[in-house]
């Protein structure tokens, strides 16, 4: 039994690029590529659907607050760490009683 191929993303949106080009019939690209006629139309129709979230700003703005998030979490992190060592000097440099 063989295993099924797997293709990247990468190579799914150049066989989609190509075929919206229309330098090529989608059988030919389908021979080129050696996949079925079928999933050249499919890739490209996934390709299409989401071709706008290409120039979605919404998601870019969930980035940076998340990242913001994560800077602050970090810095009170630092802060509890730097208190911590702080502590400790100060109890090593005590006498022992």
């Amino acid at each position: 039994m063989s295993q099924r191929r797997v293709f990247s993303s990468q190579l799914k949106a150049e066989i989609a690029l190509a075929s919206l080009k229309g330098e090529k019939s989608l059988s030919e690209l389908a021979s080129e590529y050696e996949v079925h006629p079928n999933q050249v139309s499919q890739w490209k129709r996934q390709f299409l659907e989401n071709a706008s979230k290409a120039f979605d700003d919404g998601d870019r703005g969930k980035d940076d607050a998340d990242r913001q998030k994560e800077v602050d979490r970090l810095y009170r992190k630092i802060g509890q760490l730097e208190m911590d060592r702080d502590f400790l000097k100060k109890s090593l440099s005590r006498p022992i009683r």
